[in-house]
C-alpha cells in the first residue's frame, strides 16, 4: 500500500462512515431516525479511528489537507508531499460521500427536505455569519492540528525502547478519534464542524452532481468557509506549536 492510496482508502472510510451516520439520523425511515447529535458526533470520532488506523501505518493517516498543510508549516511532513496527499484526500471524500448516498438511495427518495438530503454531504451554519462561522472553523482546526502535533511527539510507558508512541498511526488512533469526538461535542455546534476541506467540499462537489429529488443548492456561497476555515486553524496551530517547542 503506497502512501497516496493509503490515504484514499483511510478517507474514504471516514467519510462513508461520517456520512453514513448522518444519513441515519436525519433520513426518513432509517433505523436511527432522529438519534440527534451524541450519536452522530461519536460516529464521526469513531470513523476517524477506522480511518487512521487504516492508513495510520502507511501515510500517517493525515486524512485531512489541514492536517496535511498544518503538519508541514510545523517541519513534520515533506512541502513536495502535500499536493498528492490532498488530492488522495479529496478523492477518497468524493467516493465516501456517492457510496453513502448509494447506500442510502431509498431512503432519499423517502425524504422531502432536500435541506436534510443535502447535510449528509456537507456541513451548514446553524446561524448564518460568515465572520463568526469562519472563527468557529479557525478555532475547531486549531485545536484539531495543535493537540495532534502534542500527540506526534508524545509517548507513553517509560522512556527509551520502552516508550509506546500515542500520535498518528493504528496506536494513535483512539486519542485522535477522542480529540475529534470532544471537538464536536464542544465546538461544533455553531457549523457542523466540518475541521477538514475535503471532507466537506469533496461531498459538497459530490452532491452537485448526484440525481437526487428535491435537491437544493449545494450553498456555494458558504462552501469556501469550511475549505479555508480549517486551513487557517491548521497554520496558526502549528506556529503556535513551533514558538512553543523551540
Amino acid at each position: 500500500m503506497t502512501p497516496f492510496i493509503a490515504e484514499v482508502l483511510g478517507t474514504f472510510l471516514l467519510i462513508l462512515l461520517g456520512a453514513g451516520v448522518v444519513a441515519n439520523v436525519v433520513l426518513e425511515k432509517t433505523k436511527s431516525n432522529d438519534l440527534g447529535w451524541l450519536v452522530i458526533t461519536t460516529a464521526w470520532g469513531f470513523a476517524v479511528f477506522v480511518g487512521v488506523s487504516v492508513a495510520g501505518p502507511y501515510s500517517g493517516a493525515h486524512l485531512n489537507p489541514a492536517v496535511t498543510i498544518g503538519l508541514a508549516v510545523a517541519g513534520k511532513f515533506e512541502w513536495n508531499l502535500v499536493a498528492s496527499y490532498v488530492v488522495a484526500q479529496f478523492i477518497g471524500a468524493m467516493l465516501g460521500a456517492f457510496f453513502a448516498w448509494l447506500l442510502y438511495r431509498d431512503h432519499f427518495k423517502a425524504t422531502a427536505d432536500g435541506e436534510l438530503k443535502k447535510a449528509v454531504f456537507c456541513t451548514a451554519p446553524a446561524i448564518r455569519n460568515y465572520a463568526s462561522n469562519l472563527l468557529s472553523e479557525i478555532i475547531g482546526c486549531f485545536v484539531l492540528v495543535l493537540v495532534v502535533l502534542y500527540f506526534t511527539d508524545a509517548s507513553l510507558n517509560g522512556s527509551g525502547n520502552n516508550q509506546t508512541p500515542i500520535g498518528l498511526g493504528s496506536l494513535g488512533a483512539l486519542p485522535v478519534a477522542i480529540l475529534v469526538w470532544v471537538i464536536g461535542l464542544s465546538l461544533g455546534g455553531t457549523t457542523g464542524y466540518a475541521i477538514n476541506p475535503a471532507r466537506d467540499l469533496g461531498p459538497r462537489i459530490v452532491h452537485a452532481f448526484l440525481p437526487i429529488k428535491n435537491k437544493v443548492s449545494s450553498d456555494w456561497s458558504y462552501a469556501w468557509v469550511p475549505v479555508l476555515g480549517p486551513i487557517i486553524g491548521a497554520v496558526l496551530a502549528s506556529l503556535l506549536f513551533l514558538v512553543l517547542s523551540s
